[in-house]
C-alpha cells in the first residue's frame, strides 16, 4: 500500500480515481473552452468590474444551492446520491453513494462548495463570450437570493408577531 493509499485508508472508500477523473474533466473543459475562444478570436475583457464579480458570485452561490440542496432538483442527484435528511428552508441533505466515479459524482453534486467551482466556470465562460447574457442570467439568480432573504425576514417577523 502506498503512502497516499495509507493516508486515505478508512472504513469508507474514498474514490480518489473518481475525484481525479472529475478534476481532469474540469481542467480539460476549461482548456478546451480557452482554445476554442482563442481560435474564434474571442476578445476577453481586460478587467471585470467589481459589480460583475459580485453578480457572478451571488449567482454562483444560488445556482450551487439549487443544484445540490433543492428538493425539486433531487431527480438530477438521485442516481448518484442517497437522502440523508432534511435541512433548513425545505433543503435536503444528500450524500454520495456507490463506489468509484459514481460516488465521486455524488460527492460533487451533494456539496454546494464543490459544485460552485463548476457553476462559476460555466458562468465565467458565458461572461467571456456573451457578457450580456451572463449578466442577465446572473441577475435572475441573484434576484432569487434577494427573494430568499425577504422570505426569511418575513418568516422571522411573523414568528415575532405570534409571540
Amino acid at each position: 500500500m502506498t503512502d497516499l493509499e495509507q493516508r486515505y485508508a478508512d472504513a469508507e472508500e474514498t474514490p480518489l480515481g473518481g475525484y481525479a477523473a472529475l478534476a481532469t474533466t474540469f481542467a480539460a473543459t476549461a482548456g478546451a473552452f480557452a482554445v476554442t475562444a482563442w481560435r474564434r478570436g474571442v476578445r476577453l475583457p481586460d478587467t471585470v468590474p467589481a459589480w460583475d464579480v459580485a453578480l457572478l458570485g451571488t449567482a454562483t452561490f444560488k445556482a450551487s444551492r439549487l443544484l445540490t440542496k433543492d428538493r425539486v432538483t433531487s431527480f438530477l442527484r438521485a442516481p448518484f446520491t442517497s437522502r440523508e435528511g432534511e435541512g433548513n428552508a425545505n433543503e435536503v441533505m444528500d450524500a454520495g453513494r456507490g463506489t468509484g466515479l459514481r460516488r465521486a459524482v455524488g460527492d460533487l453534486i451533494s456539496c454546494p462548495f464543490c459544485t460552485s467551482a463548476w457553476v462559476a466556470g460555466g458562468l465565467v465562460g458565458t461572461y467571456a463570450v456573451a457578457p450580456r447574457a451572463a449578466r442577465l442570467l446572473s441577475a435572475g439568480l441573484s434576484a432569487v437570493v434577494v427573494s430568499d432573504w425577504l422570505q426569511y425576514a418575513w418568516s422571522l417577523t411573523a414568528q415575532k408577531a405570534e409571540e
